[in-house]
């Protein structure tokens, strides 16, 4: 497969995989829902919009970042028991994965939301809005609509956005938090990690369907989409800095993939994720309610250079010239995952039908990860969990966060 293909395969992946709406037990495509759609309002904030109408305190909070970016935080303090965790109560950050924003940790019940159940067992829980995403549009000189605003990858969320937001968290409640990623919020993690950033303001770090590697992250579907969109399709992608997958060129782009033989518009959900077993029809249109979200169109090619390489790597420019000049070498640096602190106290839970998170390639990870204290490293293995249902499944309140809650409370000193 060529590498423009491969390009493709990851990014065309991502984006039909969110193009599904579940009905009651009508499967409708994306495209039937978005006319008429109406936004929504980022300016209300996501405290105002998912976590005030549970009966739950919530701050609004903004990171501004060394290169300029707004980033918004909400805080859940406590939960609506006052009481649980003392007038001290220790931070968790979640940070979400690629195309959808803070809101994904809120779309259950409170019972069945992580945010939630973490707020009510004592946590005091914030949640983060990656840079380009609606509650983190605005910058300090950058109009998004322009493409500098848009010249980033996954590199700048490792090297600039999470070190802010933890360091931000840290100050200000004055202690070391625990971190809870999922799908690219664990990427980010593991490659700061490997360069030692936030280790001295972390306790643990928990990493649900952890994202690392990627080769082994074929279905038939991305094999269709690498194999149709070659040629001039790669060159007008590579000229629109900001992937919005809500945009009207992006909804045209796919009907010309569902026109194709084999690709079922109707049921994209599976064929992206996995067959999640715990998701329930209203919870899936409510996540359609409110995304998918935009993202750099450089970090999906980011994304499928570690598809195509098999290595965890920065931002390869294609040009020799490029890398020596941004890198100092021709070829861009690795991110050594064997880097790691063997003490830093590690929960890793992945599921069996994951189709973004093979089970190859977390075993790839745990390679990585051989030396670590035996003390320090938990791994839970789900075996009928895709990549959904760590956060949107209603059993994960069941078989996940009790286990998540647990090795946090092991390591809370």
């Amino acid at each position: 497969m060529s590498y423009y293909g491969k390009i493709l395969t990851l990014s065309h992946i991502i984006l039909l995989g969110l193009f599904v709406q579940v009905s009651g037990s009508r499967l409708t495509r994306w495209w039937d829902m978005a006319v008429g759609r109406g936004d929504v309002d980022a300016s209300a904030g996501l405290c105002a919009l998912a976590v005030a109408p549970h009966g739950y305190k919530c701050e609004e909070h903004q990171v501004v970042t060394t290169d300029g970016y707004i980033l918004s935080m909400q805080r859940i303090p406590f939960g609506r028991n006052r009481g649980a965790g003392g007038t001290r109560r220790q931070p968790v950050l979640l940070q979400h994965g690629v195309l959808v924003d803070g809101i994904t940790w809120l779309l259950n019940s409170p019972q069945e939301s992580l945010a939630f159940i973490l707020a009510d067992s004592g946590y005091d829980v914030w949640i983060s809005n990656t840079r380009g995403t609606r509650f983190s549009r605005q910058h300090t000189s950058l109009d998004p609509k322009s493409r500098s605003y848009w010249d980033w990858s996954w590199d700048e969320l490792v090297s600039i956005d999470l070190p802010a937001i933890v360091d931000f968290v840290y100050k200000q409640s004055g202690q070391k938090l625990h971190y809870v990623g999922h799908s690219l919020g664990t990427l980010v993690a593991l490659a700061s990690f490997s360069e030692g950033k936030l280790v001295d303001k972390l306790k643990s770090a928990a990493l649900l369907s952890p994202v690392a590697y990627l080769t082994h992250m074929e279905t038939p579907l991305g094999i269709l989409c690498a194999k149709a969109f070659v040629g001039e399709i790669i060159t007008n992608w590579l000229g629109v800095s900001e992937f919005n997958p809500a945009s009207a060129v992006v909804v045209n782009l796919l009907k010309g993939f569902c026109n194709q033989p084999g690709v079922d518009c109707y049921d994209l959900m599976t064929s992206f994720t996995g067959n999640n077993c715990c998701l329930n029809a209203s919870t899936v249109e409510l996540f359609l309610k409110y995304e998918p979200q935009p993202t750099s169109t450089k970090t999906m090619v980011h994304l499928a250079q570690t598809f195509r390489d098999g290595v965890l790597t920065k931002y390869d420019y294609e040009r020799r010239d490029l890398n020596m000049e941004n890198y100092g070498q021709t070829s861009p640096p690795v991110y050594n995952l064997t880097n790691i602190p063997v003490d830093l106290p590690l929960f890793l839970s992945y599921g069996g039908k994951d189709l973004l998170s093979d089970v190859s390639d977390v075993a790839q990870l745990l390679d990585d990860l051989k030396l670590h204290k035996i003390d320090k490293l938990s791994v839970q293995f789900l075996k009928d969990f895709a990549h959904a249902d760590f956060v949107m499944g209603v059993t994960a309140k069941q078989v996940v966060y009790p286990s998540m809650i647990s090795f946090f409370h092991d390591h809370d000193k």
